[in-house]
Parts: C-alpha cells; sequence; structure tokens
C-alpha cells in the first residue's frame, strides 16, 4: 500500500545526485503534483472516512501538520438531465447527493485550521494515516488512564460502505449514490445519518489525495472518450470509522457486515471492469469488522510459525514496537526508497517489513503469516532459507543493515579518506568520522539505532597509539563466566547401604578435582575412616577413574555421568576390584536374531584381596547383598530352618564372610550353595572390558598377573536372577548438567553493567586479528580498547549467550540482572556532551529457551501503561513485569529516556 505522500514524490526516484529537479517539484502545489501523478497512475490505497476533529486531534503528534486538506462540500442532487441523468432513475428511498471541490485558495484559508464544530465536517485519510492517528489516539487514552486498558474506546468498528459515483461534465463535481440494494441495512441507516444535506451543510475535506486523482483520472478519460462519459459510473468501497451509533452496534452480527458483492471496490463501467483500480478503496473484512472486541488494543498481533521461525517472529516483534520505527513504517517510508543503491535491496526487504509491520499493527486478531517477508528474506539472504532454526541476532543484524540501505536518503555517496587523530582533540576527530559517515549513511536506522564508540589501538613495541570512532548498530557484550559451577554425581556405598544417592553440589568453574571431593564428601557427611573414588560411566561400563587431585574440573563435561564409591581407608593397598553385570539380550546382526551379552546396570567396586575363584565369588555377593529383594517364609538350605527376614539376610551374610566356613570347606562347596555356580559366572576382563581366557573356577586361584592393582571382573548373570534384585542396581546415572527446556534461575547473576565493563575493557588482539602499525612497518599483536562515545535513540544489546570453536559449541545460561526502568550508562560513555540523557528504559526482549542445537525463541514486549506481553508465535498473552527477567534473555532493546518525568 502506498500513501498519498508516496505517490507525489514517486518520481523522486528518477532523479539523479542533484537536487535542481526535487526542488521544483517541492515547490509545486499539492494539487499540481497530484494531477502529474493522475496521468502516470498510482498505487493501491485504501481510504477512511473519519470525524474531522478526530483527526484534527492529532496535528500536535505531526502526524497531519504538513497535510493539506482539499475541500469538498455536499448538496442536494439537482433535477435535470445530461450527464446525470442515470441517477434520475434511482429509487427516492436510496441517498444521492452532489460533492463539489472547492476553490484550492478558498479551502485553503477556511479549512486547515478549523476543527468542525458543527460535526459535519470529515475528513477523507489513506490508511497510513488512519492507523497512525488510531495509535497516537490509542497511546494517549492508555496514558492518561494510568495503563488501563482502553481497547473499546480505541477501536470502533470500521465498516464498508458501498458508494456508485460518476463525474460530472459540466462542473468539478461528483454525483454520489447511495443504495440499499448494495449495503446492508445497517450501514445504508448510517449512511443516511451522516450524508444527510437537507438540512445542514455537509463538508468533507480530503488530505489523502485519492479523490483528486480519481477525479483527474475520469476527467482525462472523458476527453478522450466523449460519446460515452455520460454513462460512465463507479462502485466504490469507502471503510468509515469513528461515526457509529451510540450503541455501537453491538447486535450487528459479521455476517450482515460483510461485504456482498463480488466485484468489491473494482472499478466497474457499464457493468465491464475499467482501466483504473479502486482497490485501494477496498478494505479486508476481517480489517474492518468486529475488531473492537477481538483485539483488545493496536499492536497485539502474533506472527504464524513457517517452520522454524520462530526466531524471525521474535526479532520482527522486537522492531515492530521500537517507537520511531512504527511511526515511520506506518507513515510515508516508500518516498525514501532507494532503488538504486547497490548495497540495497531494490527496496524489497523495506517494502515486505512495511507491509508486515502495518498488518500487525492493523486492527484485527489474526494472527499474520509472513510468508512474503520470508520469501524476500530466503531471496536475499540464502543463509535463511529453508526452515532450519537461525538466530535471532544475526536475522536482526541483517534486516537492519538491509533495511539502511533500502532507505538509505544517500543517493550518490561521496568518497570520504579516513584520517588518524595526529593528536588533535577527541571531540574534532569524532565529529569528523561522523560527518563522513553520515554524508555515506543516512537513513530511519541511522536516526533510532546507530551510535559511535572509540576504538584505541596501541603497538606494544613502539608504543604508537591510534585512534578511530566507529559507527555501531548493536552492541555485542561477552558474558562474564560465573565463578561457580553445578555438578550432580551419583555416590554408591560399598558396606550396607542398599541405595546410590544423588547429590548436587556448586564447585570453582576453574577448580579441581580435589574441590569437586571436597564439595562432595561434605555433601554425603564422609566419615574420618572413608574415602571416596570418582569414576566415568558410559554404556555401563567404567570408562576411567578420577584419581589424579590436581586436573582441572574443566576436563568433564556437562553430558558426563560419574559415580563416587564411597568405601573405608585400608592400611594395605589392597587390589581395586569392579565388577561389571552382563545379561543375554537378542539383537539383530546382519539381519538375523542373535543372542549377545550386554553390560546393564551400575558397576560395583571394592578394594579387597582376592586368591581364587571363591574370593571373587563372596566379595560379589557381599556388594550385590544390599540390593537382594527378601521373600517371605523362604527356606535357607544350610539349616534347613526357617528364619524371619532379618535372621535370613545375617546368615547369607555371616554364608559370605571371608572368615566363616559355614558354606566351605576345603574349597568345597556346600550342596546349598551350588545354586550360585549356575546363576552367575564370573570371568577376567582386560583393559577394553573384554573377555580374557575361561570362567573362574571356585577352586582354582585368580591368574596372579591380574593381581597387580586392578581386577576387572564379567559377571554373567542368569535371566531370573535379574528380577531377585532391586532396579535401583539397574538405574540410569544422570548427566553432570542436564539443561532443561525452561532453566530455572541460577543460584549466581551477572550485572548488566559487569557485561558492558568486560566489553570495554582493554584486551590484546587475537593472532588472527593482528594490526599493522604503520610505525614498525609490520603487523603485531596491539592492544585495544573500547569506549562509548555517542550513543543512539534506541540501544539495542545482544549478549554472547553462544560459543562457537573448532570442536565445541556452547550455551552460556548465565542470568544476566539487567535494568528494567533505568539503564544509566552515564558512568560508560567517555564523551561528556551534556547535551543528551545517557538514561535509558527496556522495552522489548528477545528470549532464547533451551540448547544451542534447536530451543524456542520468544519475545517480551512493553505495551505501555506498565503493561508487558508475551509474544510466542501465534500466541500473546500479559506477562507480569517480574517475569521478564530470566536466563533466557538474548537481545535488549533499550529507548532513551529524554527527561526524569518520562
Amino acid at each position: 500500500m502506498e500513501s498519498s505522500s508516496s505517490i507525489i514524490n514517486s518520481s523522486d526516484e528518477s532523479l539523479d545526485c542533484s537536487s535542481h529537479s526535487q526542488q521544483q517539484q517541492q515547490n509545486q502545489e499539492p494539487h499540481e503534483q497530484l494531477e502529474e501523478q493522475s496521468i502516470s497512475g498510482h498505487g493501491d490505497q485504501r481510504v477512511y472516512l473519519v470525524p474531522l476533529r478526530w483527526w484534527k486531534e492529532t496535528r500536535d503528534s505531526s502526524l497531519s501538520n504538513e497535510k493539506k486538506g482539499i475541500l469538498y462540500t455536499a448538496s442536494p442532487m439537482p433535477s435535470y438531465g445530461g450527464p446525470m441523468k442515470l441517477f434520475n432513475n434511482f429509487f427516492s428511498s436510496d441517498l444521492s447527493f452532489n460533492l463539489r471541490k472547492e476553490d484550492h485558495s478558498l479551502s485553503h484559508n477556511r479549512g486547515n485550521d478549523e476543527v468542525g464544530v458543527s460535526g459535519r465536517d470529515y475528513a477523507l485519510v489513506s490508511s497510513e494515516m488512519w492507523l497512525q492517528a488510531l495509535k497516537w489516539h490509542s497511546d494517549s487514552k492508555i496514558a492518561s488512564k494510568d495503563g488501563k486498558s482502553s481497547a473499546e474506546e480505541d477501536m470502533s468498528d470500521v465498516y464498508p460502505l458501498q458508494l456508485r459515483l460518476v463525474v460530472l461534465r459540466e462542473a468539478d463535481s461528483f454525483g454520489v449514490k447511495i443504495s440499499k440494494k448494495e449495503n446492508t441495512l445497517e450501514c445504508f441507516r448510517r449512511a443516511c445519518k451522516i450524508f444527510s444535506v437537507e438540512t445542514e451543510l455537509l463538508r468533507i475535506w480530503d488530505f489523502s489525495g485519492e479523490m483528486l486523482i480519481f477525479f483527474l483520472s475520469e476527467k482525462i478519460k472523458m476527453l478522450k472518450d466523449s460519446q460515452r462519459q455520460s454513462e460512465q459510473d463507479m462502485l466504490l468501497e469507502l471503510q468509515v470509522y469513528g461515526l457509529s451509533d451510540p450503541v455501537r452496534n453491538r447486535g450487528v452480527k459479521r455476517d450482515d457486515m460483510t461485504m456482498q458483492h463480488s466485484n468489491g471496490g473494482s472499478l466497474m463501467t457499464n457493468g465491464c471492469t475499467g482501466n483504473l483500480s479502486s482497490n485501494h478503496l477496498q478494505s479486508n473484512s476481517n480489517m474492518s469488522v468486529g475488531s473492537s472486541c477481538e483485539v483488545g488494543t493496536l499492536g497485539l498481533t502474533g506472527l504464524q510459525n513457517l517452520g522454524n521461525t520462530c526466531f524471525m517472529n521474535s526479532a520482527i516483534q522486537c522492531l515492530a514496537h521500537t517507537p520511531k520505527m512504527v511511526d515511520y513504517f506506518l507513515g510515508d517510508f516508500r518516498s525514501e526508497i532507494n532503488h538504486d543503491n547497490p548495497l540495497g535491496m531494490n527496496g524489497e526487504i523495506a517494502s515486505a517489513f512495511g507491509d508486515l509491520l502495518k498488518k500487525l499493527w492493523a486492527p484485527g486478531a489474526a494472527p499474520v503469516a509472513p510468508r512474503i517477508f520470508k520469501s524476500k528474506l530466503a531471496h536475499f539472504a540464502p543463509q535463511f532459507s529453508g526452515f532450519n532454526q537461525h538466530d535471532s541476532q544475526e536475522l536482526l543484524s541483517f534486516l537492519l543493515d538491509g533495511l539502511h540501505e533500502d532507505l538509505n536518503r544517500v543517493k550518490c555517496k561521496p568518497y570520504a579518506e579516513v584520517k588518524d587523530g595526529d593528536d588533535r582533540p577527541d571531540e574534532e576527530v569524532a565529529d569528523e568520522y561522523w560527518r563522513n559517515h553520515l554524508a555515506r549513511n543516512d537513513s530511519i536506522i541511522v536516526d533510532v539505532c546507530q551510535g559511535q564508540y572509540r576504538s584505541t589501538l596501541v603497538c606494544p613495541i613502539c608504543r604508537k597509539v591510534s585512534v578511530t570512532f566507529d559507527p555501531f548498530m548493536y552492541l555485542s557484550l561477552p558474558l562474564p563466566s560465573t565463578s561457580m559451577r553445578t555438578m550432580t554425581i551419583t555416590v554408591m556405598r560399598t558396606d550396607d547401604s542398599p541405595k546410590p544417592t544423588t547429590y548436587t553440589i556448586t564447585v570453582p568453574k576453574t577448580g579441581k578435582l580435589e574441590d569437586l571431593i571436597q564439595a562432595l564428601s561434605n555433601a554425603c557427611s564422609l566419615g574420618a575412616h572413608e574415602s571416596l573414588l570418582v569414576a566415568e560411566i558410559f554404556n555401563n561400563r567404567i570408562i576411567r577413574f578420577l584419581e589424579e587431585s590436581a586436573n582441572s574440573l574443566s576436563l568433564i563435561r556437562d553430558e558426563d555421568r560419574l559415580i563416587a564409591y564411597q568405601m573405608t581407608k585400608e592400611i594395605d593397598e589392597a587390589p581395586l576390584v569392579v565388577f561389571t553385570h552382563q545379561q543375554m539380550e537378542e539383537q539383530y546382526v546382519y539381519g538375523k536374531p542373535t543372542m549377545v551379552w550386554k553390560a546393564f546396570g551400575i558397576p560395583l567396586v571394592a578394594r579387597s584381596k582376592v586368591t581364587n575363584g571363591s574370593d571373587v565369588r563372596n566379595l560379589y555377593m557381599k556388594l550385590l547383598l544390599p540390593f537382594s529383594i527378601p521373600k517371605e517364609n523362604s527356606v535357607n538350605h544350610c539349616n534347613e530352618t526357617t528364619n524371619t527376614e532379618s535372621e535370613e539376610i545375617k546368615e547369607i551374610e555371616d554364608a559370605l564372610s571371608p572368615d566363616s566356613n559355614t558354606c566351605t570347606q576345603n574349597g568345597d562347596l556346600l550342596d546349598g550353595e551350588a545354586q550360585f555356580d549356575c546363576d552367575f559366572e564370573f570371568y577376567l576382563a582386560d583393559e577394553q572390558g573384554n573377555i580374557r581366557g575361561p570362567q573362574i573356577a571356585m577352586d582354582e586361584p585368580v591368574n596372579a598377573k591380574a593381581m597387580t592393582g586392578l581386577l576387572s571382573v564379567i559377571v554373567h548373570w542368569a535371566d531370573k536372577m535379574v528380577e531377585e534384585y532391586s532396579q535401583q542396581l539397574n538405574c540410569s546415572l544422570p548427566e553432570v548438567f542436564k539443561s532443561g527446556y525452561l532453566m530455572k534461575r541460577p543460584q549466581e547473576s551477572v550485572s548488566l553493567y559487569k557485561c558492558l565493563e568486560a566489553f570495554l575493557k582493554e584486551e590484546p588482539l587475537g593472532p588472527e586479528d593482528m594490526w599493522y602499525c604503520p610505525v614498525c612497518k609490520k603487523h603485531c599483536q596491539a592492544s585495544k580498547k573500547l569506549d562509548l562515545w555517542r550513543l543512539p535513540e534506541v540501544l539495542v544489546i545482544h549478549l554472547k549467550r553462544f560459543s562457537y570453536s573448532r570442536f565445541l559449541k556452547n550455551k552460556l545460561e548465565t542470568y544476566v540482572d539487567f535494568p528494567v526502568r533505568d539503564l544509566d550508562l552515564s558512568a560508560y560513555i567517555a564523551y561528556k556532551s551534556g547535551e543528551s540523557c545517557n538514561r535509558y528504559v527496556l522495552y522489548a526482549i528477545s528470549n532464547h529457551y533451551g540448547s544451542m542445537g534447536g530451543g524456542h525463541y520468544t519475545a517480551f514486549v512493553h505495551h505501555g501503561g506498565g503493561r508487558w506481553f508475551d509474544f510466542d508465535d501465534s500466541h500473546v498473552f500479559p506477562i507480569n513485569e517480574d517475569k521478564i527477567k530470566s536466563s533466557a534473555a538474548y537481545v535488549l532493546f533499550y529507548r532513551r529516556v529524554e527527561d526524569e518525568n518520562n
């Protein structure tokens, strides 16, 4: 949709860098420019009929102070033939009248400052003007009511009205007919109240310019075809706003308000479609009907997710609620599109974004599907094509750059040589850099979003100092790592404790293994005679022991699974015996079912001296005993007596005690223990966990080579034995740190000011960013210091949560404590001009929930009156201000506070 001013200025696109033609066009009167435009055609434009008083109230907001209206007065229809013979056959019940264009100088003298006290003065405005005025009135009412919703007052219904027009040949007049046949009964009744011309004078001020364009176009047609001019008429659809009945017609159904003509508002000439389209006077019925009750207020429209496009929706909603950009794109932004900029996108990104913004701010509850914008985005930025998840900040960076280049007011960029400071005052050098930048870059994006920082480089060899002043669109702040790290570890006792216990501890992020052991010892109340042995488990096997106390905790990943074995300290260092459980499972090998041994459960560990197979078996049964499930009325095969549950367990412990001869005699198993031979089979394993050698015999010594330090044993379980032991043995160990979809706030937080200080601190350049020293004549690793110099009106802050390296991708879940109402940057800006305030207030946040590979983006937006809303794709719902701070905050949007009263 093009506004009237974009129609007026559309010929500017063909001008060169000289301003002669531009100045000549600016000196033309509005009606002369419209006459030129009427010859070349114009774009689609809806026209709204509103009360003149309502429209004039926006003068102070600079929405209408540059618009000069053209006055039309209404009078009763004369009863004569000629060009009006078509109207003489109208039924008397239909409404008909003339609209006459008044003298141009007269209309300017008497109308532009007149408010229309009688209530019979109306205004015709374009959809852009209407949206701006509607937003201004809505914001004013919200502010006057201290944040209370004024939705119903702001969102009066908009309804279409069908009119038939004919241009009169004898005078600068329209013949207008409003028929009951072409309108619903309710709409016709409203029209009779508005356009009654019998008693009072009716005046209509055209601020859109569309009526004059239509008038001039029709006059040209008359000159070309004088034989058919008397039969010409046009069916138009006018949008009427703010002129409802006092009860606002709440009983009218949507079906009764919809348009009844399939041709809509297209031009009709004797029943045939003409050359001039009047779609600019059409309206989507979804926008114009019932919106006052459905929407609530302007700007609360969601965006449909087209398939992993939540990153795009989040960024767009933040920009769509940036005040200056909303006013700009709801206005005449097309007149500033730079089609000749080789760095731009022929204005297509700006047009698509502007059209999308108008849909988001138009009255209507249905979420918008941003397909056209997504298509344009993929065309000019192939990295965003398809339906993969992307980064909202990367999209924001591309979009701001693209909008700037598409809307750059500079048509021919002058050459500007970059000069060093040469010991000149910083203020002078900074202003020179900024003037050079504005000479080549001038757009709404520069006006609102761009600031300037000072960059100081110092050569480490000759101490040469180079000072430059560069523009920035946003600040990418690093997140200083929190000093502590949360880890979850399972502790397994090797004595009589039946259950493994999980502990979550906090350790220094840069700490060592001894810090972890100490924290875990405190958590599980480790005794002085006890020790912890930490191991990493993978696929139900121990793949390594963590024994070097000086090892860094950074070697432990969040995805690792750790277990700490709690055991009694031994005076003599006995060998460490590790038992890995295996059971038979069916697997498909080369498409055929095959039974294989597979590890399961938590490995059991103990320190003990074992000499033969019986020692191995007895040690294993002792470790396994806490997981056994006692049976009622079980029979003890050793003494053939019935015991209670506790007596049974004690006798088994005594039987398995290394000092007991109850179940062994001369190395031979008693009959009662013969079942263990068939229930468990023991094998020695190598370092890779593979079986080496035959089954361990109970009456044979264990291989002496296995007695040096570590004895690894694999135990094969019979199927029936799995059911006789607790599932605690077969539980899954937790990860060291599990990142959830919605993270709880970490115990520690980092202030946004600390992030800013980390960004501004002096640091050496990396090896890949070496600086060429003009004195040393070689590249060197200079030190770099950044300082804020000039702050923009809208400050965008990107929190660098995602880190990438050759082998690792990571997301920092650090909770950043950012100010909401008062971000004061006075202490961080190097240029103390005193001309502008350095305090900001938060108005939007782009959030990211989840991990690196996926997750979900949403947006929190402040919508006036202290109200915050959560934009989650299509869903928009209110949220309390105390909920907007979270570890998901990714991109922050601040606007400058001009004075303390704002």
